[in-house]
């Protein structure tokens, strides 16, 4: 059961990574505009589903709460000002999706508002995995780090690559969605964040190298590791590829294949450790008992339920937005 739960976990958080990825990242270049018709039509690329997609952040949540109680009690002490953060974030671009259309003299605000919530909670969320790799402080499977225990120069820089990586993620899905001059200018947004991206994480090696993180001998004991920045090349060179093609479906599909293949290298890299280096699986899971319950309710039911209804409804939104759209109607 304890495999079961972190195997649906692992499933969920990538599914938020991915999805609500997509959105954050274009609520991020949403601040790179001045033009109000090319914002409206931003926003309607992802108005038909991002609520949906933070339903995932949920039941990560739910999750870590039901079945591995100790990580969350742990995770959430330790992370509790970035997770606060992350939270408000969201919250201030959600209400900027309903303000923003209505807003007669305010407009400029709601716009701030989903772009600023955007790229707080996009930050946040990599400054969260760029301590967990790093290493929080513990002492007898208790935090010890205190309030900003998780700031460190590379947990920032962790957060602005997961920033590019969104935007990144965002481009491809307005390629996707949109059509004329907005779909041109998402094209040229992608060699941007790529090159971006490509930067950052050269800088994130070279600092794990430089500080000598305990992550980097895990990669030195496993050889069988590099097979997933293999993946991510590969992504990235069929990425640039079909970005000269002007293909308009394979840029979203080879970054999502990029960050599954990054998500991939976290999880084999820590395992069996949920809090790296400090909580495996085997302590932090609830009884038995807790997980078989939580199985023929959430697991059997609940979960399948969440997954078609998030395959319906992107089959439903399916193709190209409508460059004639207006928020107020």
């Amino acid at each position: 059961m304890a495999i079961f739960w972190v195997s649906v976990l692992a499933v969920a958080i990538l599914l938020y990574v991915l999805l609500d990825g997509f959105d954050l990242g274009v609520g991020i270049l949403y601040g790179l505009t001045r033009d109000d018709t090319r914002r409206s039509n931003m926003m309607r690329a992802v108005s038909p589903v991002w609520d949906g997609n933070e339903t995932w952040l949920i039941v990560s949540g739910v999750i870590l709460w039901g079945a591995f109680p100790v990580v969350y009690a742990t995770l959430f002490s330790a992370l509790y000002l970035p997770v606060l953060f992350m939270l408000a974030g969201l919250i201030l671009r959600g209400v900027a999706f309903e303000f923003r259309g209505k807003a007669a003299h305010s407009r400029a605000l709601w716009d701030g508002a989903f772009f600023g919530g955007s790229l707080v909670a996009a930050f946040m969320q990599g400054i969260m995995v760029g301590a967990l790799v790093e290493g929080l402080p513990f002492s007898a499977g208790a935090y010890t780090g205190g309030a900003f225990g998780w700031l460190s120069p590379f947990s920032v820089l962790c957060g602005v690559t997961l920033s590019f990586g969104y935007a990144l993620l965002g481009a491809c899905w307005l390629i996707r969605k949109c059509q004329g001059e907005l779909q041109q200018d998402a094209y040229r947004l992608i060699s941007r964040s790529s090159l971006g991206l490509a930067l950052l994480l050269v800088l994130i090696f070279a600092f794990s190298l430089a500080e000598q993180l305990r992550v980097m001998t895990r990669w030195l004991e496993r050889p069988s590791l590099f097979i997933f920045p293999t993946v991510g090349v590969v992504a990235a060179v069929l990425l640039a590829r079909s970005v000269r093609r002007r293909n308009d479906r394979m840029p979203l599909l080879m970054a999502a294949l990029g960050f599954a293949a990054a998500f991939g290298a976290f999880v084999v890299t820590f395992w069996p450790y949920m809090v790296p280096f400090s909580i495996t699986i085997a302590q932090a899971a609830a009884p038995q008992s807790s997980l078989s319950f939580m199985f023929w309710g959430e697991g059997l039911f609940v979960l399948p339920l969440m997954l078609a209804y998030t395959a319906i409804s992107y089959r439903v939104f399916r193709g190209k937005s409508d460059a004639t759209w207006e928020q107020h109607e």
